[in-house]
This record gives structure tokens, C-alpha cells and sequence, in this order.
């Protein structure tokens, strides 16, 4: 504090009037908590002490005028406004628009007329009271205001204010205002990144020229952002990260696998200059890409490559392959991330490195705002089942959606604004300003590694081609691409600023670009024309032409029994819930003789089982942990401490980790998490449930795309598995169908299995067959019908010990408690799922003879099981026809599916019909009554020997 009495008073001599009452009530803040009020103020108090008019000090030569006081006050209050202003509202004046500036509303909030300032008072004003860190060479209020505008509102700008965590907004603020936010790159650096970017600006226009009108989706406008990834892939070999996972978009992807995944450029032009006669074929030592038998257009590819760092240490980015479903691609290398940071070798949940993988997305402008399944991935990124340390996000910000404008494509003013709701930062920069580019790189790997938190970058640029070089720009927006015209590539604005700072010579800059494209034609020239006449479709790997009945699944009863009551064991002084562990008590002597064990016991000895064989689990879905039908009970909680365990930990045998979580209210980004999560894992059991089967319709973008195509399409293997609960119980419409009619429209080329099983053991013996398929040639998903609350804990879905201990999958199975006298059954009765049940059920009371009855549920219905069945009908010689009974209407179901395998099959004189609800557009009605008469009757028509039903309409 300032010892010289006459100083302090001269200083407090400058405040009068109204505005003393302000500064005393600033005082009494002060002296409570001196980090309560604004610093500039605390400096005044911690140097002058309090006002000197509160100890009513006389001094009759200091009378100076009450309007002077209030109107310095208010000047310096006013002026603390504006600093504030500059700091949270910068970014709406940022010069970050090439071309194109944003068309909305500016604010007056930077002005100095709105706090009725001018520039003589800001001047009058030291600089250390508006910013108590302000730099030396900062001597006043003005020179606060001209360099904060510099740092807020140059080519890169920032938002923070919306993220809450007070070390995360003080690290940036730091950042920013110390001027340390500007990367510093040396001559020899900037030179290096001028030829990244002629580098990609020669490629993009070797393509225009050389294969005119081709769709390439060129990254022109943009091209700053591979040098960009570059310094991404630079600082994550630098910190031992080992792999780069990466998802994006069409535009640019050509450019990013050829300068970045090294994808050589002979490959790229081969597939461009395709026709029926003749193909360019890449030039002898090209690095080898392999695809799936069907292929996929040349945007949609990825790629992997491999960065040394050091000795030893070596960094694998991976370019995620994606379809033209955008964003979806987020959710899958987000689940690469994951798999890649997790350690399975040990039993309990994986232990995580965040250092181990590093996501970054590269989001389109339009569909970043537009698709929901960005707001479920971002929703993905704090929740301790999905996190991965943080992603980075780079928005391609090319002002246009195809032919949309943004004022027509979002109702934000800025693409990213979604990411504002997760407490993301966002930094906006100019596309043209490389330095700015590179700089916002430094920033979010740094806040990254830092916080283990995304971050956003929305770089700003433009779209000098239409959107697919096919498509007519001027069209829609002609005023637009009148600016893009006479707008130079950033490539020729960075080389021109180099050589106003004698960086490179007059000339350097057309000699890279003669370089660039003399090195393009001449591995063009040198590719050699084969005539490959009529091109033929490869077809699917021979290995998924063999059965999946080679794997041995059963257990021996002393080591189920084992496993059985080790899941019984909890931990010294856990406090269980009394009412599920009566439950789970039950289950104790479900393997003696005369028991059974019901549907949960028996996936829970399958999970068990699997741990023991060393195959790590991870099952996820929406109250997974619990069941949505409280069967599981996976997880339990002590009611005293709420604290969280799996029986499935507590093993002793277990080689490896359960992964169990419960998921966010989300299908299509979990379902593409668990996803990516199993291409990258394939020695992972990885588990996906719905909480209804319906609910699966959500996801359909990751199904269709993604789990039943990927493998044809990119060479992309996943042994995931995806329970569907499904049945008709009366419920209604919404929470009847799993659709299972999609998942067998979609099967072809042995891509999935479909299951619709019936007894505990099936479902033991098909999940560890499941596991057995890992990591091999053969490997593919399963789809699997699974029951709900009507069937879960039915006695006749349990299955004895012996149906554990011996035996393996059926993917035929006879119904149960039926007597057939093969030689006089002249009705052969197929059907799956809970309609058997139901069927079994009304045979057991009845008093009818069905020595004419054959029926057998078909447990596996793809790959279906033709040989197995043909087997079957060779030992019914007076059968007359095959009928299929399903609840589902006709028009749904499996009916539509097996209704071709099952004609092949018919002899001479056999009819196949069909019995279910009629076709329908609902899957279900949502009446009780009216749905229990409806399946009465189809029950009736399949156990009666009057002809009831339907023809095939083909037959």
C-alpha cells in the first residue's frame, strides 16, 4: 500500500458524488473477499487502501466537483465494459470470412459509442486497471483495447465463456491474453508448410484437368487443412501417442489420403480412369490397398499408415472408410479410440491410457449442425462407458450445404454452436491465414492432453468448385462464386506474404508448382494400360462359405458348476439388495438334477465361461447393467454405500476384463461406438442391446452402412453382437417387433447371422460360439431375436445341466414334448421364436392327438440351414405340405425370407402356406383383447388339420 498520506489522498481526490457510494460498496466486497470484485479495482484498494472520504478526512482544498467524479467513474466502469465485451463478443467482428462474410446482424457491443467513450478517455485511463496482466508496452486504456481487438478479433478468434470449469477458462484466457496463442514457426517451417500447400493445390487441379467432370469432392478452399493434420499427427508422435483415429467426410478425403495416408497417387488416378475395356493400373511397387470383394467408390475409402517416432516408438493414423451417411462416421472412430486405449488382459473393467489414441473428426459445416447423431457423439464424450480423453474437432467450414446456404441450413449463427451445449471450446479461424491454422492446432492438442476434453475448431474457408466438380455453382449462388473467382488459393496468398518477408525468392513459388505437376504427369505417363476386357465381380471369401458348426462349446459340469457359484460371491461386508439377491439365490442349484437353469443364468454362464477362456466382453445398451427385464442383474449396488459390482469381477478364473455399461438415451451413435469399437478389438466379444428391439430403428444408418455392407464393401471385419428383445405380447406396436424382416432383407453373402432361439442352453452354446469366430476369417456379427418380459423367465425357456455340458448350437431344434411318428406326419410345422412357445404350450393341454404334426423351430434363420432341413424331409415320406407359422403379420417376419428356401424344397404334390396376421402397416395392434384373439388363432390354424392360412402366393 502507498505509505505517502498526501498521494493516497491526492489519488481518492479524483472520485466524487453518486459513484463514491459504488467504490466504498466495492470496498466492503474488497475486505470479505478481495478476489470478489473486479481486478482492476482490487488493485486500486490493495495499493491506496479505502477511499479516504470513509475516515470523513476534511480538507477544504480538496473540494473538487461531484460531476467530475461520477463522470471518471463511469468513464473507467464503462471502460471495463468494453474490455469485457472485446473478450466475450470479439469473434462476431473476427476477420475469419476469405470470402462470404457473414450476412446476420453485427453487434454494437465493441463499439465505444455504446459506453459513450472516446478514444482521449480510454488514453486517460493506465492500462493496469482495465488488465491487471497487461504487457509493458500496453501503457493505457487504449492500447488495451487495440491489442485485446488484436487477439479476439483477428483471423483466429475464441469462445470459452460457455465452458464452466473455472482452470479450464482460466488455462485459455492465460493463453490468449499473454499473446501466447499465435504459433511461432521458423523461416525454414513456414517454407515447409507453402510446399504442403502447393502440394495439395497441384493435386486437386491435376485432377480437374486430367479427369474432367469426375466427382472428387476437392478440398480447394480448404487445403490448409492437411498441413493441419499434419501438425496433429507431428505433436502425437512427439508425445508417444499411438494411433491417430480419424473420421471424415468427402471433402478433401482424396487430398488427405494422398498427402497424409501416403495413398500412392497412381492407385488414386486407377481408379479414377476405370472403364468396361481397359484399366489404368497402378505402376509396379505401389503399396498395396486392399478392399472388399464389392468395393466402394474412391471418397468412401480410408486407409492406415504408419509414422516412426524415435527408435522404437511409431504413431498408426488411421482413416476410418465411411459412406456418404457423413457424420455417422463419428460415433465408429470414436469407438476405434476407445478399443485402442483400453487394456482387456486383466479381469475387472479395462484399464484405460488416454495416451494410447487420440480421435479427430473432421465435420462438414452443414451436417455438423444438421444431423442428430453429432449431438449423440458429443453427448459421448464425458461418460465414464464412452469417454476417450477428448477428440479433436475440425469443422471444413465451406459456407454452403450442396446448394443450401447457411441461413436456409441452421438456425445458429455458426456451425458450431451445437458444440457450445457440451462445454466444448470452440476456436474460429480464416482458412487463408495458415499461421492462425497451425496456432489453433497447438491450442486444442494442448487443451486436449491438458483436460482430457474435446475440443472445436471451426475453420472457415470456402468451396471453389461446386459440390461434387459435376455440379454448377453459379446456379444457386452466383453472387458467391463471383468472390471465390477472384479469389487467389491460399497457397498463393502464404507464398506472396513469404516473399514480402524475403522468406523465398521472387520465382520459388511457380518453380514448386512446375514441380508439383511435373512429378504428377510423370506417374501418370508412366502407368501402363491393361486390357482387362468384361471386368467380373469378385465374389465373397470361401472361408464364409463354411459351417459355423465346428466350434466345440460345450462345458463339463464340474467347471459350469464352478463358475456357477463363484457369481454367487460378493465382496467382505457388501450390502446387496435383499429382493435381488432372493433372486439371484435361486440360481445356486439350477445345475443339479432335476433343475433348470433359466434364460439369465444361462447368459451369465455364458459371459462367465467366455472370461475363463480369456475373451474380453464388453456389453453395452440402455439399462444393460440391470436388463430392461430385471433378468440380468449384471450389476449390483450396495445399499448403503451405492457403490457399484459386477459378480462378473469377483471370478477367481477370469483372463480377461467385462467391460458392462449402461448407455446414453442413444441408438445410432452407441450402436456405431460399439461398432467401431469391435473392428478395432476383433478379439473382443463386443455386445449391443436395445432396450426394445424397435428401438434398433434408430440405428438403422449404422446397420445398413456400416455392420451388414462394411466387410463387402471396405474389407471390414466385426464380430459384434446385437440383441433385439422381440415378441408379441400385446403391447402394442412399438414394442412388439425387432423388425427382424430388415436384418433378412439385408442378409446376403453370409455378411451376419439372424437367431430367434428358444431355451437357455441355445443361447449359452450360440454366444460362445459366437466368441469362438474372433479375430478369424469367419467372423461376422449376430443378430439375435432375444425375449422379453412374458418369455424370459418362462420354465420352458430353461434348460438342463446337460444341454450345457454336452452338445452345441442347433440351428434346427425339434419342438419339445411332441412324439412323431415320422411315417404318418403328413404337416410339417416351422416356426420361430415365442410362437413356438406358445404353440408347445396349447399342445400340452390339449387333448388331440398329433401323430400328422411334425414341428421343428428354426433357431438359426441366416445362414439357413437348407442341408439340415433336407435331412429332415427325407424322413417324412407322406408329407403334403410344409406350412410356416409366424405372429408377425405376412408382410413382416421372417416369412418373406424363408418363403424361397422353403419352396426349393417342396416335392411333387407338397404345398407351403403360410400362417400369421394378415400383412399390415403397423407391426402390431394396441389392444390386449384383440391381440390375444389374433394369436389364438394363428396357434389354432397351425394345430388344426383343416386347411387354414395361405398359399405362397408363388407357389
Amino acid at each position: 500500500m502507498a505509505e505517502n498520506g498526501e498521494s493516497v489522498e491526492r489519488f481518492w481526490a479524483q472520485f466524487h458524488g453518486p459513484n463514491s457510494g459504488y467504490l466504498e460498496q466495492q470496498y466492503e466486497l474488497y475486505k470479505e473477499d478481495p478476489e470478489a470484485i473486479e481486478p482492476s479495482i482490487k488493485e486500486m484498494f490493495d495499493n491506496y487502501g479505502a477511499p479516504a472520504w470513509m475516515y470523513q478526512q476534511e480538507n477544504a482544498g480538496q473540494a473538487v466537483s461531484q460531476t467530475s467524479l461520477a463522470s471518471s467513474v463511469k468513464k473507467l466502469t464503462s471502460a471495463m465494459q468494453l474490455v469485457e465485451a472485446i473478450r466475450r463478443y470479439g469473434h462476431t467482428e473476427a476477420d475469419i470470412y476469405s470470402i462470404g462474410g457473414y450476412k446476420g446482424s453485427k453487434t454494437n457491443l465493441l463499439e465505444l459509442k455504446t459506453y459513450d467513450l472516446t478514444e482521449e478517455d480510454l488514453k486517460s485511463i493506465p492500462a493496469s486497471w482495465l488488465w491487471d496482466k497487461a504487457p509493458s508496452d500496453v501503457e493505457n486504456g487504449l492500447d488495451v483495447v487495440n491489442r485485446l481487438r488484436k487477439y479476439y478479433t483477428g483471423t483466429i478468434t475464441f469462445e470459452y465463456d460457455h465452458v464452466n470449469n473455472h482452470e479450464e477458462r482460466k488455462w485459455l484466457f492465460d493463453l490468449i491474453e499473454t499473446g501466447n496463442a499465435r504459433l511461432e514457426l521458423t523461416d525454414e517451417q513456414r517454407k515447409v508448410v507453402l510446399e504442403r500447400l502447393v502440394d495439395v493445390q497441384g493435386f486437386e487441379q491435376f485432377l480437374q484437368k486430367t479427369f474432367v467432370g469426375q466427382k472428387r469432392f476437392s478440398i480447394e478452399g480448404l487445403e490448409v487443412m492437411v498441413p493441419m493434420i499434419d501438425r496433429i499427427v507431428h505433436y502425437a508422435a512427439k508425445d508417444g501417442i499411438e494411433n491417430v483415429m480419424m473420421g471424415m467426410a468427402h471433402r478433401g478425403r482424396l487430398s488427405v489420403l494422398a498427402n497424409v495416408l501416403g495413398k500412392p497417387y497412381d492407385k488414386i488416378f486407377s481408379e479414377f480412369n476405370y472403364s468396361k475395356e481397359k484399366e489404368l493400373m497402378p505402376s509396379e511397387g505401389s503399396a498395396a490397398i486392399n478392399y472388399g470383394w464389392t468395393g466402394d467408390v474412391k471418397y468412401h475409402y480410408g486407409a492406415k499408415r504408419e509414422f516412426s517416432s524415435g527408435d522404437t516408438l511409431k504413431t498408426r493414423i488411421t482413416l476410418a472408410h465411411n459412406p456418404s451417411h457423413l457424420e455417422f462416421v463419428n460415433p465408429v472412430v470414436e469407438g476405434f479410440a476407445r478399443a485402442a486405449q483400453d487394456d482387456r488382459s486383466e479381469k475387472g473393467y479395462p484399464k484405460r491410457d488416454f495416451n494410447k489414441a487420440l480421435a479427430v473428426l473432421i465435420h462438414g459445416d452443414a451436417a455438423f449442425i444438421g444431423e442428430g447423431v453429432v449431438a449423440e457423439t458429443l453427448n459421448l464424450s464425458g461418460l465414464p462407458g464412452y469417454n476417450t480423453g477428448g477428440a479433436l474437432h475440425i469443422i471444413a467450414n465451406n459456407l454452403l450445404g450442396y446448394t443450401t446456404n447457411r441461413e436456409d441450413g441452421r438456425s445458429t449463427r455458426y456451425a458450431s454452436d451445437l458444440a457450445k451445449g457440451f462445454e466444448i471450446p470452440v476456436i474460429r479461424v480464416n482458412a487463408d491465414d495458415p499461421i492462425s491454422c497451425l496456432s489453433a492446432i497447438k491450442i486444442a492438442y494442448s487443451y486436449r492432453q491438458k483436460f482430457s476434453k474435446d475440443f472445436m475448431i471451426d475453420l472457415v474457408g470456402y468451396r471453389r468448385f461446386g459440390h461434387n466438380e459435376m455440379d454448377e455453382p453459379r446456379t444457386t449462388q452466383p453472387k458467391l462464386y463471383q468472390e471465390i473467382d477472384n479469389h487467389p488459393p491460399v497457397a498463393a496468398i502464404f507464398a506472396k506474404a513469404l516473399e514480402e518477408k524475403n522468406i523465398i525468392e521472387a520465382g520459388e513459388f511457380d518453380k514448386l508448382k512446375e514441380n508439383v505437376e511435373t512429378k504428377l504427369t510423370d506417374i501418370y505417363r508412366n502407368m501402363k494400360e491393361h486390357d482387362i476386357g468384361q471386368p467380373e465381380a469378385k465374389l465373397m471369401p470361401e472361408v464364409l462359405l463354411n459351417g459355423l458348426d465346428q466350434f466345440e462349446t460345450a462345458i463339463d459340469l464340474e467347471t459350469l458348476k464352478a463358475l456357477n457359484k463363484d457369481l454367487l460371491k460378493r465382496p467382505e461386508g457388501f450390502n446387496g439388495f435383499k429382493k435381488t439377491e432372493k433372486i439371484l439365490k435361486r440360481r445356486e442349484k439350477a445345475l443339479e438334477e432335476g433343475n433348470t437353469a433359466d434364460w439369465g443364468t444361462g447368459e451369465a454362464l455364458a459371459y462367465a465361461s467366455i472370461l475363463q477362456d480369456g475373451i474380453p466382453i464388453r456389453l453395452t445398451g440402455q439399462d444393460s447393467e440391470r436388463g430392461t427385464f430385471a433378468h440380468r442383474h449384471i450389476v449390483l449396488h450396495d445399499t448403503v454405500t451405492n457403490e457399484k459390482y459386477s459378480p462378473m469381477h469377483g471370478l477367481t478364473d477370469a483372463k480377461a476384463s467385462f467391460d458392462i455399461r449402461n448407455s446414453p438415451l442413444s441408438e445410432a451413435a452407441v450402436l456405431g461406438y460399439e461398432y467401431g469399437y469391435s473392428v478395432h478389438s476383433p478379439n473382443t466379444l463386443v455386445i449391443w442391446e436395445a432396450q426394445f428391439g424397435d428401438f434398433a430403428n434408430a440405428g438403422q444408418v449404422i446397420f445398413d452402412q456400416f455392420i451388414s455392407s462394411s466387410r463387402a464393401k471396405w474389407g471390414e471385419k466385426s464380430n459384434m453382437v446385437i440383441l433385439l428383445p422381440h415378441g408379441y405380447e400385446g403391447q402394442g406396436p412399438e414394442h412388439s417387433s425387432a423388425r427382424l424382416e430388415r436384418f433378412l432383407q439385408m442378409a446376403a453373402e453370409n455378411n451376419w447371422i439372424v437367431a430367434n432361439v428358444t431355451s437357455s442352453a441355445q443361447l449359452f452354446h450360440l454366444l460362445r460360439r459366437q466368441a469362438a469366430l474372433r479375430g478369424r476369417e469367419q467372423a461376422r456379427p449376430l443378430i439375435l431375436m432375444t425375449p422379453k418380459s412374458s418369455l424370459i423367465r418362462h420354465p420352458k425357456m430353461s434348460s438342463s445341466a446337460e444341454e450345457f455340458t454336452t452338445g452345441k448350437f442347433k440351428t434346427l431344434r425339434d419342438q419339445p414334448g411332441v412324439e412323431t411318428n415320422k411315417e404318418s406326419a403328413t404337416r410339417l410345422l416351422i416356426g420361430s421364436g415365442k410362437i413356438m412357445i406358445d404353440i408347445e404350450e396349447t399342445m400340452e393341454v390339449s387333448d388331440q392327438s398329433f401323430e400328422w404334426l411334425r414341428a421343428i423351430r428354426l433357431e438359426q434363420i441366416y445362414p439357413f440351414p437348407k442341408k439340415a432341413l433336407e435331412e429332415e424331409l427325407k424322413q417324412l415320406p407322406n408329407l403334403k405340405e410344409i406350412v410356416w407359422v409366424q405372429e408377425e403379420p405376412k408382410n413382416m417376419g421372417a416369412w418373406n425370407f424363408v418363403d424361397d428356401y422353403l419352396r426349393d424344397l417342396l416335392q411333387e404334390g407338397q404345398k407351403l402356406r403360410v400362417i400369421s396376421r394378415p400383412s399390415r402397416s403397423a407391426p402390431a395392434g394396441g389392444i390386449p383383447s384383440v391381440h390375444k384373439t389374433a394369436q389364438n388363432k394363428i396357434i389354432n390354424q397351425a394345430l388344426n388339420t383343416s386347411e387354414g392360412g395361405k398359399s405362397s402366393a408363388r407357389n
